[in-house]
């Protein structure tokens, strides 16, 4: 699997997020100081709501340009066993159930779905309690974690 063309993808996608992002805050900003939006009496809350609206709106663009940042900072090396796993490794996971998945382990954008053409990978970073849980393991390695309440077991068929 080619990390690399990961990497572009979830650049893609970030950079598309981004353009959103900016469309959402530049009409809060709009919204926020129109003038029909002034406060009439100390109960007109309107023009309150929209700039706090605009300021949250402000705060996810920086984080999409905070992401953008550290993905392509990221160096994308190979696994490597006497490092086990780090940022930037691409994980073949199996749960107790036998459920497996991939994972690419980084530094931002959790949550975000790709795909190579044959497979789904999830987007993880390091201060998920998974993430945190792989960063060091190696291939073949089981490990338990409670996720969502419930002790689950793992094992590492592959990292990359």
């Amino acid at each position: 699997m080619d990390k690399a063309r990961l990497r572009e993808r979830l650049l893609e996608r970030l950079e598309s997020d981004l353009e959103l992002a900016r469309r959402a805050a530049q009409t809060a900003y709009e919204a926020a100081t129109h003038e029909e939006n002034i406060a009439e009496n100390k109960y007109d809350t309107l023009g309150l709501e929209a700039s706090y609206l605009a300021a949250g709106q402000s705060r996810r663009v920086e984080e999409i340009h905070q992401a953008l940042a550290a993905w392509r900072q990221l160096p994308l090396q190979p696994y490597a066993a006497p490092r086990g796993i780090t940022l930037g490794t691409l994980v073949q996971l199996a749960d107790d159930n036998g459920h497996e998945q991939w994972l690419l382990l980084g530094p931002d954008g959790a949550g975000l779905k790709l795909s190579d053409g044959q497979r789904d990978v999830l987007v993880i970073t390091a201060r998920s309690p998974l993430g945190a849980a792989l960063l060091g393991q190696h291939e073949g390695d089981e490990f338990e974690r409670e996720i969502a309440g419930r002790k689950r077991r793992f094992e590492i068929l592959a990292a990359f």
